[in-house]
């Protein structure tokens, strides 16, 4: 099997010291650059599967980054901030970044996002038809959810909603993303009629009430979809 190719962006040498061995040992092959026009060039050269971009680049925002790459390319990009405002990463998301990470972190965590996102990427290629989260089994194609084989009545807009956040399992959709999809470009400061409808989705979707919420709040940038592991 051939081993993914990582491209790492970031100009903090110990970062990429710390990341090429992890990297390494999990099966995946580290290109680096350090900066944003590095970044651009590899990208164009040596076709990475997945990009992990800091936004904190000496030469350029990672945002433009992630705003230039998009406009020829649809590579999963995770980003890793080390910035605490939620605009910085909402914004990043919006541009096209798939998932994002806080600086410092874990090893795992980023491994778990570096699979989503190439999970996810793989999936691109053909609309998702069908998402299981638990026992919660969303046939998108027969428009149809049903929760330990029980089927659940959604109305026409909780169904959509819960379908961008499924066609993006395990991915933070933002506040922005959701409400331009389901209700229109002119409704995207509707928030507080966003959480209404996640909150009606919660409550029909929910199972056992020691379970952990399915659908789950990223606060102040939007919602992730869950897939418990067995």
């Amino acid at each position: 099997m051939t081993a993914y190719r990582v491209l790492v962006v970031d100009d903090e040498p110990q970062i990429q010291r710390f990341l090429k061995p992890s990297l390494n040992a999990a099966g995946y092959d580290v290109i680096a650059a350090v900066n944003g026009t590095e970044a651009l060039k590899a990208a164009a050269m040596q076709a990475p599967d997945v990009i992990l971009l800091d936004l904190g680049l000496p030469d350029m925002d990672g945002k433009d980054v992630i705003a230039e790459l998009r406009v020829w390319s649809k590579v999963p990009i995770v980003v890793l901030s080390a910035r605490d405002r939620e605009a910085e990463k909402i914004a990043a998301l919006d541009l096209g970044a798939d998932d994002y990470v806080n600086k410092p972190f874990g090893i795992g965590e980023l491994m778990a996002r570096l699979r989503t996102a190439l999970r996810h990427a793989s999936n691109a290629a053909g609309e998702i038809s069908k998402v299981i989260s638990g026992d919660l089994v969303i046939d998108i194609a027969a428009h149809s959810v049903t929760r330990a084989g029980k089927p659940i009545k959604l109305t026409a807009k909780e169904f959509d909603l819960l379908t961008i956040l499924a066609r993006n399992a395990e991915r933070v959709v933002t506040h922005r993303q959701i409400l331009t999809a389901v209700w229109g470009p002119a409704h995207t400061e509707d928030l507080q009629y966003l959480r209404v409808f996640i909150g009606q989705l919660r409550h029909k979707l929910k199972g056992a009430t020691d379970e952990p919420e399915l659908i789950q709040t990223e606060s102040g940038i939007g919602y992730r979809l869950v897939q418990p592991s067995e």
